[in-house]
């Protein structure tokens, strides 16, 4: 959601329109991407936090929070607010008469109880990442057939793929994971099918000649977390399967370090189990870098013929697998790649900004 919010922001600067972003993230700049920062200093909570704590503190500082949003309003005359989340975007507290146009931004789709509170406010609008969200809406009995999908928008705009590049890094560059340490990413079963018999056994059969791919592992802990402390538990179980399997892992990277790195991969693998868009793999794609993902989510509609998409029922171990088999591949790589880069051209911040203008602001 940070993410997204930050590329929002840049294309809507890119524009040439004011872009405003209110934090009470605890180290935060003045400036990013166009965008002004301004600290929410009527909501404090610890750093990181999990649902529960934020929804407490959110409930007992609810009026000192609502008239704080209203004079940053007021301060830069903002005609359009969106909140983020329900929860952790402050959707279920939005000050009911000011600005003139607000805006609810599922990108997911939160607990029952902070969803009601939002659409109670009576949005303008409300806005999801991806079909695959607004159809999870629906089946959890919300009625979401007037909400409109506004995807998220790339960060950075990176360089087109340089051929004889990405031709050395199908056959020498490493397989790279990037995710945050949380269960629905998947990334512990991953890990752990590293291992397996059957596993080492394919990558054996697939290398390139001699060669035989590294593998790269970046993990970054987040400010929420389903439980305090759960992330650390993750962390210590990858770091042992990756010592077990001679994987590199690696702290998070920042945001503007991260699509180069993925550019920089051989293929990038996306394990997660859920996912209401998918912008790590996004990411890749936009620096012609194949994805290997599950068939979950908006994954399938995301990735479409830039990369492999293999049944969430078939485990990690398809996924290594297909990795193997479409490193091996020059002709399927090379599609793949190719494809992958002109699917992502379509998330540029300027052009998703402009969508939502058009959408729900204008």
């Amino acid at each position: 959601m940070e993410r997204a919010t930050a590329g929002l922001a840049a294309g809507l600067a890119a524009l040439g329109h004011r872009a405003i972003i209110i934090t009470a993230a605890p180290a935060a700049p003045a400036r990013y991407a166009g965008a002004t920062i301004r600290k929410l200093t009527s909501l404090r909570v610890p750093w990181p936090s999990d649902d529960q704590t934020l929804r407490a503190t959110i409930t007992t500082a609810a009026d000192l929070i609502t008239a704080e949003l209203g004079d940053i309003y007021r301060e830069f005359q903002v005609d359009a607010v969106i909140y983020v989340d329900a929860l952790w975007g402050l959707g279920r507290i939005m000050p009911a008469t000011i600005p003139h146009r607000r805006i609810l931004a599922a990108h997911v789709i939160g607990h029952d109880v902070d969803v009601d509170l939002a659409l109670a406010q009576k949005p303008d609008a409300v806005l999801v990442p991806s079909a695959s969200a607004r159809a999870e809406a629906a089946t959890r009995g919300f009625d979401s057939s007037s909400w409109q999908i506004q995807p998220n928008p790339l960060l950075t705009e990176p360089p087109p793929p340089d051929p004889q590049g990405r031709a050395r890094l199908r056959t020498s560059g490493p397989i790279r994971v990037m995710a945050r340490p949380a269960p629905e990413k998947g990334i512990v079963p991953l890990l752990a099918a590293a291992s397996d018999a059957q596993v080492r056994a394919d990558r054996r059969t697939y290398r390139i000649g001699d060669a035989q791919a590294s593998i790269e592992v970046a993990l970054a802990k987040a400010g929420f977390e389903a439980v305090i402390g759960s992330q650390d538990d993750t962390m210590t179980h990858c770091t042992a399967y990756c010592d077990a399997a001679a994987i590199s892992l690696g702290d998070g990277l920042t945001w503007a370090k991260a699509p180069k790195w993925l550019a920089a991969a051989a293929l990038v693998i996306v394990p997660y189990l859920r996912e209401t868009f998918g912008l790590v793999a996004l990411e890749s794609m936009a620096g012609g870098t194949p994805v290997i993902a599950y068939r979950t989510g908006n994954l399938p509609a995301l990735i479409g013929d830039g990369g492999v998409l293999v049944d969430l029922e078939a485990g990690p171990q398809a996924l290594w697998r297909a990795a193997w088999q479409l490193r091996a591949d020059p002709v399927r790589y090379e599609a793949a790649s190719r494809a992958a880069y002109y699917l992502a051209r379509d998330y540029r911040p300027a052009h998703i900004a402009d969508d939502l203008l058009l959408k729900v602001v204008s």
